[in-house]
């Protein structure tokens, strides 16, 4: 069994939503922690900067009134992610507003920095840093991360290409301590997968887009709907970083998605322009074809429970 720190140890489901560029926002966040999932939302998706603190107002408020009204059945902690790339130079703000609302789990991408993680310590905060490789999960910890994300193959938006077998595995011959599983995860028998594999946790994202509480436009909410893995795209040319993007946005913005060419890293840039990379062209992991229709959060979630007790059910655990 793993080593949880307390806020992750009795969590009412072992999923964690990943935080969806442009996408996620307050409604989306707090539908998630309420359905029992960690719901969680980049700092930069609230623009400009000052927003954040209304943001964050309004999950911990609403979470703790909701909580206080349902104590036998409270909502699962929430989580902000932080680009700590060199570009984002919003990042100063960002964590001081987590310091100053408590966020529970820091989520970092894009590089380890200890003094992200000793910010979120300061007041008993959980980092959890996500990673495509061994190598990289050694730095994050060794920089004071208390887990990690592994993020695999098939996941959407940035993504490793390491297959979840081999990049688990690895991660466990040396690491005890919390692990969420990306990739390709979209139902509840893959919910479970991650958990047999060795994770605690599933994270998944893709599938919270086609909900009825994301900021998403509906013909994005519908393409997911539509597509299935041969929709999914493999590139680095929209931010400089591997991710995996839906073939028909890529289409719409007049690319051929078999034949992208090859960004240059070192243009990575997660300042304003990015904004105009996501909203045009669409993040997707390779696991939608198990979406079938837009719905609720609430409905989705249950949906992964029923799913989820299905396959114990099946192998009679």
């Amino acid at each position: 069994m793993s080593k949880l720190p307390p806020v992750l140890a009795n969590l009412p489901f072992p999923v964690i939503a990943s935080p969806l560029f442009i996408i996620s926002n307050p409604k989306l966040v707090i539908e998630q922690c309420k359905a029992g999932v960690v719901g969680s939302m980049p700092a930069l998706n609230a623009r400009p900067a000052a927003q954040l603190e209304d943001w964050l107002a309004e999950i911990t408020e609403t979470l703790a009134a909701y909580n206080a009204a349902n104590p036998d059945k409270p909502a699962a902690p929430f989580a902000i992610n932080q680009i700590v790339h060199k570009s984002n130079d919003r990042l100063e703000h960002d964590m001081a507003m987590c310091v100053k609302y408590k966020v529970p789990i820091i989520i970092t991408s894009l590089g380890a920095r200890e003094e992200i993680n000793q910010a979120a310590h300061s007041y008993g905060g959980v980092v959890m840093h996500d990673i495509i490789n061994n190598k990289f999960a050694h730095k994050a910890i060794e920089k004071g991360a208390d887990g990690l994300i592994a993020v695999a193959a098939g996941a959407g938006g940035h993504a490793g290409v390491k297959s979840p077998f081999a990049l688990i595995q690895e991660i466990r011959q040396w690491f005890d301590g919390p692990v969420a599983l990306s990739g390709s995860i979209a139902s509840g028998d893959a919910i479970l997968a991650a958990q047999a594999m060795g994770a605690d946790f599933a994270y998944i994202g893709s599938a919270f887009i086609a909900t009825q509480e994301a900021r998403a436009a509906e013909e994005y909410k519908q393409a997911i709907v539509d597509s299935d893995s041969d929709d999914i795209v493999y590139s680095n040319l929209f931010t400089g970083v591997h991710g995996n993007y839906l073939a028909p946005s890529i289409r719409a913005a007049g690319l051929d998605p078999d034949n992208l060419p090859e960004s240059d890293p070192s243009k990575m840039n997660f300042g304003g322009d990015a904004k105009k990379a996501w909203k045009d062209i669409w993040g997707c992991g390779q696991g939608i074809g198990a979406i079938q229709s837009v719905q609720s959060t609430a409905d989705l979630v249950a949906q992964f429970k029923r799913e989820y007790q299905a396959a114990r059910a099946r192998l009679a655990l």
